[in-house]
């Protein structure tokens, strides 16, 4: 039983950290980035570099924020800023941008499945059962990114603009605020958030140039559900991760990986604002 119950918290803060950088585009920018999956490839195959030059494997992590955070600034300039105001025509762009990177992973890397050294190993005891130490860690990291994320968007000027954005982005206009440039910042913190959630994903699933796909849909969802609020984000991961762990466990893994997609759906059709009260 206790093992099911760390399963579940810590499958929640995994599906926490791969969805924080999507929720923080969608939150302030109001665009649904498909290219969600392609920066997990990206910060993944960063971790993959790393130890091919035989670096220390922790320093994939800013590394792969950096990357992302570039690559980030790049498509909200070139290609995401010109169709803020058609946001289907958004996500049909983020989604070729996703296939296009993609093909250059590919093209660099090849097809075949890599794997890369874990950042952490073993097991800890607790109460008398062995526990994967990795996802203990997993558990911290998400608790950093949220307290991170909540100070940014609470206690900076960065955070109160881009809330005053969300809630009116006209008034925020006339006020002075840069929102040209308030909007590329989030767009970077949140494909460098995403990219670094590819580092910590390495270690749970093997590395290939489609990886980030797995991942989209369960995120999207969660997102979706969440609206704008990072709280949202944590409870819907928590209910719906747990509800995976639990059918996964108990029925089958197969509608285990259904389960998120399935109660997203439900809880939208109830509500269409979904937990974002929180």
């Amino acid at each position: 039983m206790l093992t099911l119950l760390l399963d579940i918290i810590t499958t929640a803060a995994i599906l926490f950290i791969v969805s924080a950088g999507l929720l923080a585009i969608f939150g302030v920018l109001k665009i649904v980035n498909f290219a969600h999956g392609a920066w997990l490839t990206v910060g993944a195959y960063c971790a993959v570099v790393t130890a091919g030059l035989g670096l220390n494997p922790w320093l994939a992590l800013p590394l792969a924020f950096v990357a992302g955070a570039v690559l980030g600034a790049l498509t909200e300039r070139l290609i995401v800023r010109p169709l803020y105001a058609r946001p289907l025509d958004a996500i049909l762009a983020t989604w070729g941008l996703s296939i296009v990177i993609g093909q250059l992973i590919t093209l660099w890397f090849g097809r075949d499945v890599q794997f890369t050294v874990s950042l952490l190993s073993g097991t800890v005891d607790i109460f008398g059962t062995a526990y994967s130490l990795y996802r203990l860690f997993a558990l911290a990291a998400a608790l950093v990114i949220g307290i991170g994320v909540t100070f940014v968007l609470e206690g900076t000027r960065l955070g109160l603009s881009a809330r005053a954005i969300i809630m009116n982005e006209a008034l925020a206009r006339a006020l002075g605020l840069d929102t040209a440039r308030i909007r590329l910042v989030t767009f970077m913190i949140g494909t460098g958030l995403t990219a670094l959630a590819g580092v910590l994903l390495t270690p749970l699933t093997s590395v290939d140039p489609n990886m980030g796909l797995a991942w989209l849909i369960g995120a999207f969802m969660l997102v979706m559900v969440a609206g704008s609020s990072f709280g949202a984000l944590a409870v819907a991961c928590l209910l719906f991760g747990g509800a995976q762990v639990i059918v996964s466990t108990f029925i089958s893994p197969i509608l285990g990986g259904i389960t998120i997609a399935v109660l997203s759906a439900l809880v939208l059709r109830i509500s269409s604002k979904g937990f974002s009260r929180v």
